[in-house]
C-alpha cells in the first residue's frame, strides 16, 4: 500500500497508522521511538520530529510490504528482525536512533543482491 493511507489532512496520523498495524497509537509512538504525548497533544502530532519520525517508520515498512506480503508481516520484521551488519540491531531500534536512511539503503542493497 501507499503512503497515503496513513494520511490526515496532509500529515502522518498515528491512528491510521496504528489502526494498519493492528495496534495502539502509544505503541507506534514507542517503535517510531518518540513519547506518547508526541501522538496524543494535536501541537505535537503537527511537530517536525514527530512527523518525521513517523514517516521514517512508515517509509522502511512500506518499502519492506511486498517482500513479506502483508502491512503486519513488515511491521513485525521492522520491531523483532535484527540486520546483519548493524550489530544485531533492528529496522526499529536504527529508526528509533535517526539511522532511517541507513535501514533504506540496507533494504536496497538486499534488493540488489548485496548482502550487507
Amino acid at each position: 500500500m501507499g503512503l497515503v493511507q496513513y494520511y490526515d489532512n496532509g500529515f502522518f496520523a498515528p491512528r491510521k497508522i496504528a489502526d494498519a498495524f493492528r495496534t495502539t497509537s502509544e505503541e507506534v509512538a514507542r517503535t517510531a521511538g518518540l513519547g506518547k504525548d508526541a501522538v496524543q497533544r494535536k501541537d505535537r502530532v503537527h511537530s517536525d520530529k514527530t512527523q518525521r519520525r513517523l514517516r521514517e517508520m512508515v517509509e522502511v515498512i512500506n518499502k519492506v510490504e511486498q517482500r513479506f506480503g502483508s502491512s503486519l508481516m513488515a511491521y513485525a520484521w521492522y520491531r523483532s528482525e535484527p540486520l546483519s551488519g548493524f550489530s544485531g540491531q533492528t529496522a526499529m531500534q536504527l529508526v528509533r536512533s535517526g539511522r532511517a536512511d541507513d535501514v533504506l539503503d540496507y533494504i536496497d542493497a538486499v534488493d540488489a543482491g548485496v548482502h550487507a
